[in-house]
Parts: C-alpha cells; sequence; structure tokens
C-alpha cells in the first residue's frame, strides 16, 4: 500500500484502525451516528447527497489522503450528513471523534495540519459550487470532466484520456442533471469534437475549450480535482 502524504501521515500516530471495504460497500449512512473521522488510505468513495425524490447529487470522489466525516467534528450532536460507499475496494484510518480532538488538543503541530487539510479541502469545493453557480449545467459537466482529467487523466494523441470507470448516471450525479439531459450534452460535445470515446473511456479531444468556457485560469490546477 502506498503511504499517505506529508499533512496526513502523523494522523496514523493518533489510535485508530484500518476499515477494509468492497466495492459498492458503504461507510456510513446519511443520518447515521457518526463516530469516526477518516481518513482514506487507498481505493476511492463517493460522497454523495440524496434527495426526497430520489435524485443523487455526488459531490466527490475521495482518495488517498482524503479526510472523510470532517463536519461532525467538535460537535455535541455528531450525524453523518451525506452517503459514503466506496467506488472500488478501499481501506480507511478510522479514528474515533474523542480521540482525535484530544490529540489535536494536545499536539500543536497535529491541528496546523488539519487546519491545512480542512482549508484545502474548502479551496476545492468553493470551486465546484463557483462553476455549477456561474456557469450553469453545462458548466458543471466542462468542470467535472476538467476535474477527472486532472485527477485521473493520461495525455495522448494530443488529448487527454479519463481512464475512470465512470457510467453516465454517475457523470450526470456529478453535474446536478438528469441522465438524459447529460446524455445529450455528451452527444453534442461528441458531434462537435470536443470529446471522444475510447472503450468505455471519455477522450478529452478539446480540453483548452472546457478551460475556456469555465475559465480555468482563475483557479489552480492542484485545487480543480475531482476530490
Amino acid at each position: 500500500m502506498d503511504m499517505p502524504d506529508a499533512l496526513v501521515q502523523p494522523f496514523y500516530e493518533v489510535p485508530g484502525r484500518i476499515v477494509s471495504l468492497h466495492k459498492n460497500e458503504y461507510l456510513f449512512h446519511e443520518g447515521g451516528a457518526a463516530k469516526y473521522f477518516y481518513f482514506v488510505h487507498s481505493g476511492q468513495i463517493r460522497i454523495s447527497k440524496s434527495a426526497d425524490s430520489g435524485r443523487v447529487l455526488s459531490l466527490r470522489l475521495a482518495h488517498q489522503g482524503s479526510v472523510i466525516g470532517e463536519l461532525p467534528l467538535y460537535q455535541k450532536r455528531r450525524v453523518y450528513i451525506f452517503d459514503a460507499i466506496a467506488k472500488t475496494a478501499a481501506e480507511v484510518y478510522a479514528i474515533e471523534y474523542p480521540v482525535l480532538e484530544h490529540s489535536l488538543e494536545e499536539h500543536p503541530q497535529l491541528a496546523v495540519n488539519m487546519l491545512k487539510i480542512m482549508a484545502k479541502h474548502m479551496r476545492k469545493q468553493h470551486h465546484k459550487f463557483r462553476d455549477l453557480l456561474l456557469y450553469g449545467k453545462k458548466g458543471a459537466v466542462y468542470s467535472t470532466l476538467i476535474r477527472m482529467a486532472n485527477s485521473y487523466g493520461r495525455e495522448e494523441d494530443g488529448g487527454v484520456l479519463i481512464p475512470l470507470e465512470m457510467t453516465n448516471q454517475e457523470l450526470a450525479d456529478y453535474s446536478a442533471m438528469s441522465r438524459e439531459s447529460l446524455n445529450r450534452l455528451l452527444s453534442e460535445m461528441k458531434r462537435d469534437g470536443i470529446i471522444a470515446y475510447r472503450g468505455s473511456f471519455i477522450f478529452l479531444r478539446d480540453m483548452e475549450y472546457l478551460r475556456r468556457e469555465v475559465r480555468c485560469e482563475s483557479c489552480g490546477a492542484e485545487d480543480c480535482i475531482i476530490e
């Protein structure tokens, strides 16, 4: 297994345990009692929010080094407000909230690391909501594809291949739109030469067009990822 990055590594010294998840297994459900703060050790975990209508909004695709379950930290009533499900086989490092809170209070450098992790996380979420609010659902699709390319993309043949297993419904869930609307938009993008398909993977033929449409120059690539 790969080692976590420098900011996350010290948290493995805090008493906790590794939890293994199978693909499509839930780590926790929205509304469930929150007991653990998690660091993703390996694999991918999708964070999503469900509406009463049954619509799902996927918020993040957490990967190694990502934090999950941050909102109940220092809360008297701890409840998870999202669903977390393993998109692939995954492992997380689980620390009970009281244990983590005590460690943060006792070790200033650990608290600084947590502040840096959370600040980085907040910047990523800010840029996502900016794209959705300013550029609409089409912009949300464009920015989602850019984020996936920045996170998992591979440059080849003058474009970027996204070797990520993702159904159109899953892509629609990340973009806050219906699958039917997404299908129409993807067809238009394929017709206009912006994207192509290589097997089941999306190939971005004109990444610069997508970047121009959502004004990517205003944010750093390190914050523009799907996590």
